[in-house]
């Protein structure tokens, strides 16, 4: 297999010339991953209507479509860096590309809604293994200095323009062919990057170390075990005996994570990092903001697509100001605000502009055109923009070296973790107001007329406790003191990790 990867190697080099040296290949390869990372949230989210009406998913359901990938994804996040470390980046990165590809193509030809949802499980741990090597090969491979700096400006940029492929192209995908193609595309893409990365991708010195196994586990089956919960109760009620028994299961867990961390030797996320108030009302903030955030995409693409009629490719481009907004202003808040204002003071109007948008949204009603959305899309997009480049330098800022991959991988899977339970209430919130509205209509309305009714009286409720949400996370800024001040370091993992992570919000709906 070696030789093969030697001859794979040669033959290439001879046949490209000068064109591509090993950096450059090696960065496409990274920059691939990232793109079928991000690209997963948005292909997945715009096909949702698709999906529930093919494998015939309840909407309380659907939503794990989006849970069982974050969850997977965000809960073993950081066990994924540490196996990088142990067992080497190059072969973790392809490891994890492999689970990722297969995991998709096993989606693809899901018969009904447990295959799907294990294969997006499986996606979201394939994507925790690979996406914290692709970013230390990144890191590694390129000096520091312009060359670092530009490989990063490609990768920020790749993040947050993924997000907007993603949306058209899982529009295209879902009209003209089939939702099964959002998970089908991956499949070619991943063994281009597993054939590029194995003849081209160089391992990584390793270091002895442990796995904190228990803390994974026990973190991620936990915050699945309380987001089933509270989907169960979207469909019975609160006294429901497995809701209860999950609530039950998730506590007990997450009380076993905090143990368990508090005494490993290499604890997958070291509780010191939670003594820094900033830094614990920054990770508190982003997990209230995402948590608002995933009902937006959630029901917003089911109603522009089935109370409004919208086409997928419709539905994606609808999307678009969001993401064009997301994109410009946190560039203007990396490169001029923050220096300027203050994280503090940033922060403070970014998530009131996000409050604003998401108050719009409860305006919607079954008659509302897309003139309705758009303004309420801008608003929260600039305010989130604004408000998640302050709030990630917070988060970085002041952690030890021997920290700096354990924080950075803790802002993803706080981000993760937000979205799984926010959508997982919220979709609590919306099953009782549709199953009320439903059973208190007034005689007239069509069955069709009576399900969009009861949908837009479900989603409005969900986007009003969104609302709540949002507004807790302006109290929680409040809270940061933060000096605006950052060392060149911070600044640059800034940009590798915010932008990444402000380019999957705006497109998410699990990475």
């Amino acid at each position: 297999m070696k030789r093969l990867g030697r001859a794979w190697r040669d033959s290439v080099g001879k046949r490209t010339g000068d064109r591509l040296d090993h950096p450059t290949i090696v960065l496409w390869v990274i920059l691939t991953c990232q793109l079928m990372v991000v690209l997963d949230g948005t292909v997945v989210n715009i096909a949702l209507p698709d999906i529930r009406q093919t494998l015939h998913f309840s909407t309380a359901t659907l939503s794990w479509v989006i849970n069982g990938y974050a969850l997977t994804f965000g809960g073993l996040l950081l066990l994924g860096a540490r196996a990088g470390d142990i067992l080497g980046r190059r072969l973790t990165f392809l490891v994890g590309i492999a689970l990722f590809t297969a995991a998709s193509l096993l989606g693809g030809f899901a018969g009904n809604p447990a295959e799907l949802l294990a294969a997006r499980a499986l996606q979201g741990v394939g994507g925790a293994v690979a996406s914290p090597s692709a970013l230390a090969l990144l890191m590694t491979m390129f000096a520091d200095g312009r060359e670092r700096t530009r490989a990063i400006g490609y990768y920020t940029a790749v993040s947050i323009g993924g997000s907007a492929v993603g949306m058209i192209a899982g529009g295209l995908l879902t009209q003209y062919a089939s939702w099964r193609w959002v998970l089908f595309i991956n499949v070619p893409i991943g063994v281009v990057v597993i054939v590029l990365a194995y003849g081209f991708v160089h391992e990584t010195p390793t270091v002895t170390g442990r796995f904190d196994l228990t803390g994974a586990l026990s973190s991620t089956v936990g915050m699945a075990a309380l987001v089933y919960g509270f989907v169960r109760v979207a469909t019975t009620s609160w006294s429901d005996g497995r809701a209860l028994i999950a609530f039950t299961i998730g506590v007990a867990l997450l009380v076993v994570f905090v143990v368990t961390e508090r005494h490993a030797e290499a604890p997958i996320t070291p509780l010191r990092l939670f003594a820094d108030r900033d830094r614990s009302m920054s990770y508190l903030a982003r997990l209230l903001l995402v948590a608002g955030l995933m009902g937006q995409f959630f029901f917003l693409t089911q109603f522009l697509q089935e109370v409004l009629g919208y086409s997928p490719v419709r539905t994606g481009l609808a999307f678009m100001p969001l993401t064009v907004m997301v994109f410009a202003t946190s560039q203007l808040s990396a490169r001029v605000l923050v220096e300027r204002f203050g994280t503090r003071r940033l922060l403070v109007i970014g998530i009131t502009c996000s409050f604003l948008g998401m108050l719009w949204l409860t305006q919607l009603s079954a008659t509302s055109g897309w003139g309705s959305v758009i303004g309420p899309l801008v608003t929260f997009g600039a305010g989130n923009g604004l408000a998640f480049v302050p709030l990630t330098s917070t988060a970085l800022a002041r952690v030890r070296p021997e920290d700096a991959g354990a924080a950075s991988g803790l802002v993803n899977a706080v981000q993760q973790v937000g979205g799984s339970l926010g959508l997982a209430v919220l979709v609590t919130i919306y099953g009782a107001a549709y199953t009320h509205d439903l059973a208190h209509q007034r005689a007239g309305l069509s069955a069709a007329g009576a399900r969009n009714h009861a949908f837009v009286a479900g989603a409005t409720s969900a986007f009003k406790v969104s609302t709540l949400l949002v507004l807790a996370t302006l109290v929680v800024v409040t809270m940061i003191r933060g000096d605006g001040a950052e060392s060149s370091r911070i600044q640059e993992q800034r940009l590798a990790t915010d932008l990444e992570t402000t380019g999957a919000i705006s497109a998410t709906a699990s990475n």
